[in-house]
């Protein structure tokens, strides 16, 4: 039997939130203060008290979550958990909408929306640019690819949760996107902390470091979009001119940098992995070319 607790009425359409973390907690409550009426379930079916005490609706059964609402939101560590959530009560797919919002590899995506198509449900792929915290905030947006009807079908309960980016038909797209986007983040993040530990060697404190190394963090987005041939122009069109950076001087510093970890005692993973970026495109003969040309060997690893 359904667990429900209605403080306040209900205008909207009805949603399913399958999935109880932070970004499913933070998800449910954005929606609840919207007006739709939210129907939950988790496996640790103690998560979802605090949603239900500000007006969700408590599922007994994955079952009984699917058939509750149209769309089916998942939030979820990885897509194994939907097929072990919801492979028992697929019968209950067929016309519903499965709006995954988990993260995993594009392939495994596609295949995720394969097995929906299989069981007559549609299947639209998420990926979530913003931590729980800014969900349903300005600064939140989130990545679809799948059935572009899907997407304008439910957009009206989706952008309460972040602006949608439509980025096309395949399911595998915005997973893609998603990734590729995390690479860069995770990167950023291992570099700020390599280069903290750094400046701790020497005695600076961290709330001391971090606001210079952030500055620079903050410059490179200004310095990727500066003049009128940006570097996606560029790298388009295959052209690397080293008229103001090259593949030699970049290099050199990736080494200064890897021996200066190494004098220090520091983990040498992230610069070595760097350094031999630059050391690629010099063994190739691009020594001249702008840094830009280490995608080459990125694109095709030895």
């Amino acid at each position: 039997m359904n667990e429900q607790h209605t403080p306040f009425p209900r205008q909207n359409s009805p949603v399913t939130v399958i999935g109880l973390g932070p970004m499913g907690q933070a998800m449910t409550r954005t929606l609840l203060a919207a007006g739709h009426p939210v129907t939950v379930w988790n496996r640790t079916a103690g998560r979802a008290d605090g949603v239900v005490a500000d007006g969700a609706t408590r599922a007994a059964t994955p079952a009984e979550a699917v058939e509750a609402s149209d769309p089916v939101i998942l939030s979820l560590t990885h897509y194994q958990a939907m097929y072990d959530i919801l492979g028992s009560v697929s019968g209950s797919l067929a016309g519903r909408t499965l709006v995954n919002l988990s993260s995993d590899t594009p392939d495994r995506t596609r295949a995720a929306a394969t097995w929906a198509a299989d069981h007559d449900a549609t299947f639209l792929t998420g990926g979530v640019m913003a931590p729980a915290p800014m969900i349903g905030t300005e600064a939140a947006y989130i990545y679809y690819s799948g059935p572009d009807e899907a997407l304008e079908r439910h957009r009206a309960a989706l952008t309460l949760l972040g602006t949608p980016k439509y980025l096309g038909e395949d399911p595998g797209l915005a997973q893609l996107m998603y990734q590729a986007a995390l690479a860069v983040f995770l990167s950023t993040l291992s570099g700020l902390m390599h280069a903290t530990a750094m400046l701790g060697r020497a005695g600076m404190k961290a709330q001391e470091a971090l606001p210079e190394l952030l500055t620079l963090s903050d410059s490179i987005g200004a310095m990727m979009r500066a003049g009128e041939a940006t570097p996606g122009a560029a790298l388009d069109a295959g052209e690397h001119p080293g008229d103001l950076s090259t593949v030699t001087m970049m290099g050199a510093t990736s080494d200064h940098i890897v021996d200066t970890s190494r004098s220090l005692g520091l983990d040498l993973a992230l610069p070595e992995a760097v350094q031999a970026h630059y050391r690629r495109a010099i063994d190739d003969g691009h020594g001249g070319d702008n840094w830009t040309r280490i995608i080459d060997g990125i694109r095709a690893p030895r």
